[in-house]
């Protein structure tokens, strides 16, 4: 496949040349039909600087739901099993492509709404200010075992859980790429924040994202910067150029600056009988909870004991709390020169040995 380029193509064409089933994501920021009709000028009689690009204009409701049926198959086709589509767009098109997505037999997992915090103003007072782009995530099936590293988003969100309403800022200032006279070099560049956060959510190091309307790489550039391979379709040669020279100058971030939080459930099991077998935590030792209002004693086999009881690291915990059930790693800590750690970082060493071995 023609990993990390730039094609100058139809997005059709060049995605039913691919392999099928050869791409984890598909990123898509397609025309959004914007019907426009003459200029739209400010309370000054200045123009805006609107999207009146032949490319985004269709001969109708019929001439758009064509096409985009047509990308949606090609997409669908390239993607794994466990793939998954992002498409973002506004009211003018986005229930259209949903709808024709649920047609497709995609199963749709998120919509997500962007909140722009600088919109453009309703400059006619005729309407709301339209201050917000839906994003729609898909996998290709209900069983589909799609990535979504959630734990990474609720770090990135202060560990809150991360929400449906993304707040992020419209693509202004030095990030808005300009041509030689100074004019934007693309009417609708998304910021790189926006995709950090789609990407860094649902790919993993090393991944293909497909961006079939590619306009001046914004999906490029972060996929550089973030490990992930990406493929580039944009049909007008000018902006291809533009993605080509912008990416060209991204450097990526170093292996280990671009892993995120993992999962604990998909992290290896660790026994905490490894631990004292390793002399990590030895016999004999006394384990207390945070406050030091329980103690217990490790036994040879990995097991504690609390006068005439004894048991595993989580029902011995469990037991001194008169709780249901506890978690062992986080509950019991053990005496070190710089204070009380949880045994979990012992864990946690033999965890990176192991991914080191890998």
């Amino acid at each position: 496949m023609p990993l990390d380029t730039v094609l100058v193509d139809d997005c059709i064409a060049a995605m039913n040349r691919l392999p099928e089933k050869s791409v984890d994501l598909v990123f898509a920021d397609p025309p959004y039909n914007l019907q426009l009709n003459g200029e739209l000028r400010r309370p000054n009689e200045s123009v805006v600087d609107g999207v009146t690009e032949k490319w985004d204009q269709f001969g109708g409701f019929a001439a758009y739901d064509g096409f985009t049926n047509a990308w949606l198959a090609a997409a669908r086709r390239i993607l794994k099993d466990d793939g998954a589509l992002w498409v973002i767009g506004s009211y003018h098109n986005i229930f259209r492509v949903g709808a024709l997505l649920q047609d497709l037999d995609y199963w749709i997992l998120n919509d997500i709404i962007w909140r722009k915090t600088n919109p453009m103003p309703n400059f006619r007072g005729k309407r709301f200010t339209n201050a917000h782009e839906t994003l729609i995530w898909c996998a290709k099936s209900p069983d589909a075992r799609y990535t979504f590293n959630y734990e990474a988003m609720k770090a990135l969100n202060e560990d809150l859980q991360m929400r449906s309403d993304w707040v992020l800022p419209i693509c202004t200032g030095h990030e808005r790429i300009k041509d030689a006279e100074g004019r934007k070099a693309h009417p609708t560049q998304k910021p790189e924040a926006l995709l950090h956060r789609l990407l860094l959510a649902t790919t993993k190091p090393g991944d293909v994202v497909v961006d079939p309307f590619f306009g001046i790489g914004s999906t490029g550039a972060v996929a550089k910067r973030l490990g992930r391979r990406f493929i580039g379709i944009e049909r007008e040669e000018g902006y291809a150029e533009v993605a080509r020279e912008r990416i060209a100058a991204i450097a990526p971030y170093e292996p280990r600056a671009r892993t995120v939080t993992q999962p604990r459930r998909s992290a290896p099991r660790v026994p905490f009988g490894t631990l004292v077998e390793r002399r990590m935590v030895e016999p004999g030792t006394t384990l207390f909870c945070p406050k030091r209002h329980h103690s217990a004693m490790v036994r040879a086999d990995g097991t504690l004991e609390v006068g005439k009881d004894e048991g595993s690291i989580h029902r011995i915990g469990a037991l001194v709390q008169g709780a249901e059930a506890c978690n062992g790693w986080t509950f019991w800590h053990v005496e070190t020169e710089s204070g009380l750690a949880p045994i979990d970082t012992f864990r946690q060493v033999i965890r990176d040995e192991m991914a080191s071995a890998a």
